[in-house]
């Protein structure tokens, strides 16, 4: 069993409170991804289950042991960093390799180890190059290799792609999910790219500000965020979101009236919403459809980003002060200064109390009986 188990970990450099009491299971053979903005305390939390930081209070378990005292080398976790982390003086088998010989383990086999590892990242043929001589995605290999070669029960990646360029981040992702695949070994992944998340995840820690807001898989995340900062998070790009006041509200539906005048429907539990109440209209960009007219925005285009098979569209509306985005078809012919109507499904219509909190939206098969 390789399962993490974190209880009310917290983490504290003086009177800064990186991580506010983290409770999360991470279970056996899951691929766990942490996302959130630039000091939220993803790596933090990483390098707390490594041993690379001292928990403050709070207690950690891997495979059921408690580690907190145990030093990172005993702790059977094996970490890729950022920056690779080779040795450049030494080639490609030595690097991979080192960590084996200073645990003096047999040469035969560590051979086979080195060699079984560069064979699954088709690294063969590279192993007597040093580093200097790869691209960043062969080096981000050698770094994944030194790992495998150790058999950690549990694989941590901090930001492994961040370097690479977007086409060689492609085909990583790809990389990484097969190595899970092959090797079904519980992994903890951080990222601030929500598309290596969404692809990667079986389930996605969303933080914030050293707090835990959502974990869940990727589409329930996506379809079912809790809060306004999860909405706005997940998913790219970002969820347009309107100031409204609610006119009518059910346990079935909401009707809210935006700045502009206009009525949007959305179909959510809004039982302890009442009229008059001050609340938050989003609709994500892909979900608005262009040139309806039930249930619409009524909008100015003022910027256009044609995509080729989609074009973003950025349109101003005389209740939002932000400017709102549409994901519409990349065949559409529309310009600077076109009006564009854009429609809201009410099933895809997201609405948050004052407080941030989502609404339910209704399952299906209530979203077919409020239609």
């Amino acid at each position: 069993m390789a399962d993490v188990k974190l209880t009310g970990v917290r983490k504290s450099f003086g009177d800064v409170h990186v991580l506010k009491g983290i409770d999360l299971e991470i279970r056996d053979g899951e691929f766990m991804v942490f996302v959130g903005p630039s000091g939220c305390g993803k790596s933090t939390l990483l390098r707390t289950i490594a041993g690379l930081e001292e928990i403050t209070a709070g207690d950690l378990t891997i495979g059921g042991r408690r580690v907190n005292d145990v030093p990172p080398a005993e702790r059977g976790i094996a970490m890729v960093f950022q920056s690779y982390a080779l040795y450049p003086h030494m080639n490609l088998y030595d690097n991979m390799a080192f960590g084996l010989q200073l645990a003096k383990v047999d040469t035969a086999e560590i051979d086979r180890s080195v060699r079984h590892a560069a064979k699954i990242l088709n690294i063969e043929h590279l192993l007597e190059r040093k580093p200097k001589d790869l691209s960043g995605g062969q080096r981000q290999r050698v770094a994944i290799g030194r790992a495998i070669v150790r058999k950690p029960e549990v694989f941590l990646f901090d930001e492994p792609l961040s370097n690479l360029d977007s086409a060689l981040r492609v085909r990583m992702r790809y990389e990484f999910a097969k190595l899970h695949e092959d090797f079904k070994t519980t992994m903890v992944y951080v990222t601030h790219d929500q598309v290596e998340a969404m692809t990667l995840a079986d389930r996605i820690v969303v933080l914030s500000a050293g707090q835990i807001e959502q974990v869940g898989a990727p589409l329930e995340l996506y379809e079912h965020p809790t809060n306004l900062f999860v909405a706005g998070f997940i998913g790219s790009p970002g969820m347009n979101v309107l100031d409204a006041t609610v006119v009518e509200a059910s346990a079935a539906s909401a009707t809210v009236q935006l700045g502009g005048g206009e009525q949007i429907r959305a179909l959510v539990d809004a039982s302890t919403a009442k009229a008059g109440d001050k609340v938050k209209l989003g609709v994500r960009p892909e979900h608005l459809r262009a040139g309806v007219a039930d249930n619409a925005l009524q909008t100015e285009v003022t910027f256009v980003e044609s995509l080729g098979s989609i074009t973003y569209a950025y349109c101003s509306n005389k209740g939002a002060t932000d400017v709102l985005t549409a994901a519409i078809d990349g065949l559409a012919r529309i310009k600077n200064g076109d009006a564009l109507q854009l429609g809201v499904p009410p099933e895809w219509a997201y609405l948050f109390d004052a407080q941030g909190r989502a609404f339910a939206r209704l399952s299906t098969q209530e979203q077919r009986r409020a239609a």
